[in-house]
């Protein structure tokens, strides 16, 4: 009891899988609980009451929600662990920023791709190759967001790989042709125990269906 950890998500979500990944680098041990969200358990309504959705972390009875609010006290609390944020206050705040980026500008037009009509997907399309040209223009050369070792970044974005099959699928067109650079950091990510072993199934994602 005295380090308490349990996980409220959901496979799909990816901002569950990047909780998972953050716990994973940190070697920290956690029960998981699968939320059926049409059917939401008396737990999650309670320990998130505001929103009603996972992830949900509790750390010794103490809710928190909000997935990159979660990573960030994963990575202040557990220290023995590889750092996910720099020390330094300015690349901090960059690797904040763009975490931000990616949840206002990467996944929600990712979720156009899949759930627009078919003449509202070319313009979610051209929005998602010139957001993720804006991602390879800051990786630059460096193997990962986070410089030589995963960080926030990659963190807060490689859950997104699992559902490029979707979209490409669904949007008729290839990342791979589009954007060589976003798909080789990838799976550079995915070489990495932490995340192939936290991000959902490709195949099972595109049989999804909401």
């Amino acid at each position: 009891m005295a380090n308490e950890v349990v996980l409220l998500g959901f496979w799909p979500s990816p901002f569950v899988a990047r909780v998972k990944i953050a716990l994973a680098e940190k070697g920290v041990q956690y029960e998981y609980k699968e939320e059926d969200l049409e059917n939401k358990s008396s737990l999650l309504l309670q320990m998130n009451p505001i929103h009603k959705k996972v992830p949900v972390l509790i750390h010794n009875g103490k809710p928190l929600s909000e997935s990159l609010i979660v990573v960030q006290y994963i990575d202040e609390v557990w220290k023995d662990g590889p750092p996910l944020l720099p020390s330094d206050p300015y690349l901090r705040s960059q690797a904040m920023f763009w975490a931000d980026f990616v949840d206002k500008k990467i996944y929600p037009v990712g979720w156009k791709l899949w759930t627009t009509k078919a003449e509202e997907q070319d313009a979610a399309k051209k929005e998602f190759l010139e957001n993720t040209g804006l991602l390879e223009e800051e990786l630059k050369d460096k193997p990962f967001f986070g410089g030589e070792n995963l960080g926030f970044v990659d963190v807060a974005l490689v859950p997104i790989y699992s559902w490029l099959p979707v979209y490409e699928k669904f949007a008729n067109f290839s990342l791979v042709v589009e954007r060589p650079k976003f798909i080789e950091w990838a799976k550079r990510c995915m070489e990495k125990e932490s995340v192939s072993k936290s991000l959902p199934d490709q195949q099972k994602l595109n049989d999804f269906k909401l």
